[in-house]
């Protein structure tokens, strides 16, 4: 085993271990990429600027070709417009009191009886109509701190319930989700074909996936991934019954107002916009950005009384934009860092040649640079950057060329992936999860356990389980 397989696991292990200390990952990335490079015999700058002399007839010019800074810089370029409309989005839905309105109608319907369920369900509804979790938590967590004490439950379990909801399968696996999460991999999936550029014929991707790709994996994973999940949150509430664990109150949080002052059929103004974002991208099938963007103008729209604040919102959805697709970027800059040693070459093999099949052999892959990166998009994109090819001509080999089997065999790369990715994500160095007990004021020896259990331990078995089987059928 050489040393450049082993820094690779050094990186991984200090990363998490800085991130876990609530360190920023803008500095945490560069710093143990910086190991991994030097541990493997390459020199730290090399590997964070990438900068290459490409000789020229005047003498040459400079490029930005590979590296941390080219990992980061390509992912901030291809996935920002995705980020900022969405942030905007969120924020546009919070500052309105939209999601509120629709969150507080839905808590009416459902009752604190049912204490879980009335807040994992607004946060999957959220997030299938395209807000950000990082938004969703922000709005969601004072209702459920109400809705928890109405139910007298201890509030050390509501992050568990608003990540299940926030971060889990209408992120990756509800079919036609717009989450980035089940965006990326149509970038790398789909059929090939020649098309002219600049006057030669150049091979791309003429027909990507979907985010409608492999119903049928979709449907079940939502039922396995998700039934056990609420069960789980479920079971902890009774258990707390019985123990008579209650509602203890938060001497940190200040609640509030409710917007009384909203009128009543306010709750239209959170749930038309997100249908809107739903129907634009998978109906009309048009491309994320604009689903977001109508989903913005209807909700300033609709608001439109509350003009004065709708340009804040916007400036507060952008600049906090900024701060999400910077932590992935960075993300991204480690694993390309950790792409150019020569132990990636042993570890990629590794994954290529795993026993089973190759829907099993992506999901580990994806669920573990998942992991190491803290981030579902993150981890997936450097995945699928290192070995989507590779699994796109093997899905054609699989076809024997037959262009309809080996575009299904893409669908169902496609979905594992997604569904991968939510998986180990959720380790305790993830942003979400940072975010999360950060605003529930809650610790990760309090809160944690609901958190891994619903959103990464349930979710990795089963998406490994399900590539395993489903992948004896191709």
């Amino acid at each position: 085993m050489s040393l450049s397989f082993v820094s690779i696991f050094l990186g991984l292990g200090l990363l998490m271990f800085l991130a876990y200390k609530g360190n920023s990952i803008i500095w945490v990335a560069p710093l143990c990429a910086a190991l991994v490079a030097l541990l493997s015999g390459i020199s730290p700058l090399t590997a964070f600027t990438g900068w290459k002399l490409n000789a020229g007839a005047n003498g040459g010019a400079g490029g930005l070709d590979t590296g941390y800074m080219a990992g980061a810089a390509n992912y901030f370029l291809q996935w920002f417009p995705a980020f900022f409309l969405g942030a905007v989005y969120g924020k546009v839905m919070d500052m309105t009191g939209s999601a509120r309105s629709l969150a507080e109608a839905l808590v009416k319907l459902i009752g604190p009886k049912q204490a879980v369920l009335a807040v994992v369900l607004p946060c999957m509804l959220m997030t299938y109509g395209g807000i950000s979790l990082f938004v969703v938590v922000f709005v969601i967590y004072p209702m459920g701190y109400a809705i928890y004490r109405a139910a007298n439950l201890p509030r050390t379990l509501l992050p568990g319930a608003i990540a299940f909801g926030a971060f889990g399968i209408t992120m990756t696996t509800v079919p036609g989700t717009p989450q980035i999460q089940n965006v990326i991999p149509s970038r790398f999936y789909g059929l090939m074909g020649l098309v002219e550029e600049n006057g030669a014929m150049v091979e791309k991707l003429v027909t990507p996936t979907t985010a409608m790709a492999a119903v049928a994996l979709s449907i079940v994973g939502m039922i396995v991934i998700g039934v056990p999940g609420y069960l789980y949150l479920q079971w902890e509430a009774g258990k707390a019954r019985k123990a008579l664990r209650g509602f203890e109150e938060d001497p940190k949080f200040e609640e509030g107002a409710k917007g009384a002052d909203l009128p009543k059929w306010h709750w239209l103004a959170g749930l038309l916009p997100i249908i809107a974002v739903v129907v634009v991208f998978n109906v009309f099938k048009q491309p994320l950005v604009i689903a977001l963007l109508c989903g913005i103008v209807l909700c300033c729209l609709i608001n439109i009384q509350q003009y004065k604040i709708l340009l804040p919102s916007i400036s507060a959805g952008a600049n906090g934009s900024l701060t999400a697709i910077m932590n992935t970027s960075c993300a991204v800059g480690f694993g390309t860092v950790v792409q150019m040693v020569p132990g990636f070459a042993s570890l990629r093999d590794s994954m290529l040649n795993m026993p089973g099949n190759i829907l099993f052999s992506q999901s580990v892959a994806v669920n573990v640079l998942a992991g190491a990166t803290g981030s579902a998009s993150g981890g997936m994109s450097i995945a699928l950057g290192a070995l989507g090819a590779r699994y796109r001509e093997m899905a054609m080999t699989i076809a024997n060329g037959v262009e309809e089997k080996a575009y299904y065999i893409n669908e169902l790369l496609h979905r594992v992936a997604s569904q991968s990715s939510g998986g180990l994500d959720t380790l305790p160095h993830n942003g979400a999860v940072l975010t999360l007990l950060a605003v529930s004021h809650c610790t990760h020896k309090e809160s944690y356990k609901g958190v891994f259990i619903t959103t990464c331990l349930i979710p990795t078995v089963i998406s490994m389980l399900l590539a395993l089987v489903w992948g004896f059928f191709i």
